[in-house]
């Protein structure tokens, strides 16, 4: 079974693209990590586990490759792994890249989260 992949640009809207967006700014941090970690044609997995303060947690990382399951975006240039059982979870979501005075790092918003934690990385469904 070959991966699915479906292929977008950054203009495209949430409701009639992919599971998920991702700004500008956080495709470019993706690239970013990437050069800086020598992994320059690799993936990102994006994914939701069980745990964290709410009951869902979301998961990055990065892949050489997806698996055979996985639904494959192409965001400009750059490719978002994710695997069927977390793709529920996460249509609609919106990646973004945000920076305070306290650091940076990715924010989800979740427009189906019935709750989310103070730290942003877990929801409840």
């Amino acid at each position: 079974m070959e991966p699915q992949i479906r292929n977008h640009s950054s203009a495209e809207p949430a409701d009639t693209g992919p599971t998920l967006h991702f700004t500008d700014k956080a495709v470019e941090q993706v690239r970013v990590a990437m050069e800086r970690e020598g992994i320059v044609g690799h993936g990102l997995r994006v994914a939701v586990a069980g745990g964290g303060c709410s009951g869902f947690q979301y998961h990055l990382a990065f892949e050489e490759g997806p698996t055979e399951e996985d639904i494959v975006f192409e965001w400009d240039g750059v490719r978002i792994f994710v695997d069927p059982a977390s793709e529920p979870y996460l249509k609609g979501v919106t990646i973004d890249y945000v920076s305070s005075l306290h650091g940076g790092g990715f924010k989800f918003l979740n427009p189906n989260a019935s709750r989310t934690c103070g730290c942003g990385s877990s929801f409840t469904a």
